[in-house]
């Protein structure tokens, strides 16, 4: 979905989110959360891409708009990905919807920080469930897929994928970026207790008001980052080191 928005959503940062709402009507009555997969500028105008599977009542409503539409947007909101200045090399492994924010994330980058190589391990359950391959192609040095079911690429999650490729990095030279549904991520938490390559995270968790108020996202964290104890993804995320996750407490 193309959104026209104002200007101020060109400082958008990948791993921020919007809060999107039917503007006439009380069905379904609360915002949806969606992370920003593109955000760009045509003529004297600023639009904002996001990228959704129809789920439930709301996404299936937003399916039924039509050019013209208005809707109601929040945003940007949350805490974005970080990128260290000296990083030279990045993977991005994303499941499903996932590949948003990862997305968004080669096309800022890859713009600004020049020599630097982009690599992507994307995960969907079946191949007519990948999205986006065409745009992540184009962004990244390479693209390697994996299906649950066979249908491309690598057979099984795309943890096993990255497992098979993690000899390849050193820990020094390689920056991790995440998201995806709650089990792969825990799945990549468990696979780098051995090799410790920092990576990034952006949960995916259900938001009611995307702003801290209704404490309805509350992940447990782990001491250090952001004081440990319960943080609302919504505030305190949705991207935190992957090492601070509680995955055990966490109901993503």
């Amino acid at each position: 979905m193309v959104l026209k928005v104002s200007a101020s959503f060109m400082a958008s940062l990948p791993g921020q989110f919007v809060m999107v709402r039917m503007r006439n009507g009380d069905d379904p009555f609360l915002s949806r959360p969606f992370s920003i997969y593109s955000a760009y500028s045509r003529g004297n105008d600023t639009y904002i891409e996001i990228l959704y599977k129809v789920v439930g009542k709301g996404t299936e409503a937003f399916s039924r708009l039509r050019e013209g539409d208005i809707l109601n947007i929040l945003g940007p909101l949350g805490r974005g990905f970080d990128i260290p200045s000296t990083c030279k090399k990045i993977a991005l492994i994303a499941g499903g919807v996932g590949i948003a924010p990862l997305s968004f994330l080669a096309e800022r980058y890859g713009e600004d920080i020049r020599g630097m190589e982009i690599l992507c391990y994307m995960g969907a359950g079946t191949s007519e469930s990948l999205a986006g391959l065409d745009r992540l192609e184009d962004l990244c040095s390479g693209v390697k897929i994996s299906t649950d079911d066979g249908s491309r690429g690598h057979h099984g999650p795309v943890t096993e994928l990255f497992k098979q490729d993690m000899d390849l990095y050193s820990d020094d030279d390689i920056q991790l970026y995440s998201c995806g549904p709650n089990p792969m991520l825990m799945s990549l938490q468990e696979l780098l207790k051995d090799r410790p390559f920092a990576c990034q995270v952006s949960l995916e968790e259900r938001m009611a008001c995307g702003i801290g108020a209704c404490l309805g996202c509350v992940v447990k964290i782990k001491s250090g980052e952001t004081g440990g104890g319960l943080v609302r993804v919504c505030k305190e995320g949705p991207v935190f080191d992957i090492y601070s996750v509680e995955f055990s407490e966490y109901n993503g």
